[in-house]
């Protein structure tokens, strides 16, 4: 009895030993990847670890080498992802999917493999890429998408006053743009069109606005020889004038009212035109040309009252603009300093 029971405990050991022995071979040799393993969503579980890196790089490479597009309106876009040095963890991914693979011990891997059980693991792929590239991407689309406002304006002309509309301009997201393509270039599973959102930019001063820009102009017309008052860019009064002699050309352009005077004293320009009063300071009187008001633009051109009323009408003076007394003072109480005047 005592024999047979020695026996069987023995058998019963090497049973034991010798299994022992084939649980850890099988479990030193096996390689594959435990049941339920994915990487970046893509079912690796079974697969060994040569066959586990071949299967991510073919399925990756196949989402990563679809060109990224940005789409604005008709306009579309193109990172070529060579460009962009687009690259992915395949060998940390497989390094990580067998690593928990071998969790726990000898028996729990022995006996998951015995009943089929599953590790539950998604190991998330890393991409990295150039930035540059994407920099370089989001400031060609912004150099061809982005757009200045225009400023409402007025467009001076000796027929009158134009006034040109203002309009809105264009700005790219740039910091919002970049954030999309990042997300589309990290996830290879995204469809790889992003949309560019463009806001829109108003013009520091509208069409509404430009009348308040502008409450006063005056337009000389050299041709007509006339001089016209505009209040918010509408004309209100026309008043008849002498201008510049073919010697002597009212100065063209854009001026403004420099300065003001009532009964204003002459200061004789040093011309051979003005004879002996040449450099003299003549108060008003007889001897005074500048009768009652006085409004300088440039130099020393600039509009007045005068006596000579057969000269209105026609091209006679020295440069200045020469208008009938009662005209001067009614113009004068109308406009302030720095009043724009353009004369064509």
């Amino acid at each position: 009895m005592g024999q047979r029971l020695f026996i069987l405990l023995a058998t019963g050991l090497a049973v034991l030993i010798f299994g022992s022995v084939g649980v850890y071979a099988y479990d030193a040799s096996n390689d594959e990847i435990a049941e339920g393993i994915t990487a970046a969503g893509i079912d690796v579980g079974g697969l060994t670890e040569t066959e586990a890196r071949k299967k991510l790089t073919r399925e990756l490479a196949y989402n990563l080498e679809r060109p990224l597009k940005v789409k604005y309106r008709k306009r579309s876009f193109t990172l070529d992802p060579a460009r962009a040095n687009l690259r992915t963890n395949v060998e940390e991914m497989v390094d990580r999917a067998v690593e928990r693979s071998r969790d726990g011990n000898v028996i729990s891997r022995a006996l998951r493999e015995v009943t089929g059980g599953e590790v539950h693991e998604d190991i998330p792929v890393k991409v990295t890429y150039d930035r540059r590239a994407v920099t370089a991407l989001v400031k060609r689309i912004k150099r061809k998408v982005d757009q200045p406002a225009r400023n409402a304006s007025v467009d001076f002309g000796a027929g009158g006053v134009t006034p040109v509309a203002g309009r809105n301009g264009k700005e790219l997201d740039a910091g919002r743009l970049e954030g999309q393509i990042d997300a589309a270039l990290v996830e290879p599973s995204s469809e790889r069109i992003v949309r560019a959102r463009v806001t829109t930019v108003k013009p520091d001063v509208t069409t509404a606005e430009l009348a308040d820009e502008y409450p006063k102009i005056l337009v000389v017309s050299k041709s007509n020889t006339t001089v016209t008052l505009y209040e918010r860019l509408k004309p209100v009064k026309t008043y008849n004038v002498a201008v510049g002699s073919a010697g002597y050309p009212t100065p063209s352009g854009r001026f403004a009212i420099q300065n003001k005077q009532v009964d204003p004293v002459w200061n004789v320009p040093n011309s051979d035109w003005a004879g002996d009063l040449a450099g003299r300071s003549i108060p008003p009187g007889p001897q005074n040309p500048l009768k009652a008001r006085w409004m300088g633009i440039y130099g020393g051109a600039g509009f007045h009252g005068t006596a000579d009323i057969g000269s209105i009408g026609s091209a006679a003076s020295h440069g200045c603009v020469r208008m009938a007394i009662p005209d001067i003072i009614d113009l004068y109480d109308r406009v302030e300093v720095g009043t724009p005047v353009f004369v064509g």
